[in-house]
């Protein structure tokens, strides 16, 4: 039995050490993940630095301008819009005096052809009635 013991106590060694070195391996991945991760981190930083932070900026300034931009339109848009509904009202207001106008002085010469038809009609009578 003492060499079953040995044997034994020798695989337990190799499983130990092995066992060791797997927790060395695990230990050296652990830190070398770690590693990566702070390089890519500081990478992402780094390009977030010197690329989106002025690309940001610029589409920052570009919305600001388009904002501008789009409250100048609608406040002349208000104003053209504001323009055509007075000078609407102002061509309905001259189309109505034109039109009472005209209707005030045709009337007096509708009158006026009126009576001159009547006359000409109580001519005519007269002479057929003489005749």
């Amino acid at each position: 039995m003492v060499g079953n013991l040995g044997t034994t106590n020798l695989l337990l060694g190799i499983m130990a050490a092995v066992s060791v070195l797997e927790a060395l391996l695990l230990i050296g991945a652990g830190i070398g993940g770690f590693l990566a991760y702070r390089r890519v981190m500081d990478l992402v930083s780094h390009l977030e630095e010197r690329q989106i932070a002025p690309a940001m900026t610029r589409v920052n300034g570009i919305l600001d301008n388009l904002k501008d931009v789009s409250a100048k339109v609608k406040a002349e848009t208000e104003r053209v819009d504001t323009a055509i509904q007075s000078t609407m009202e102002r061509i309905d207001d001259t189309a109505d005096r034109v039109k009472s106008n005209v209707r005030a002085k045709t009337s007096r010469l509708v009158g006026v052809v009126r009576g001159v038809r009547v006359a000409i009609e109580d001519v005519l009578r007269s002479r057929q009635s003489a005749a």
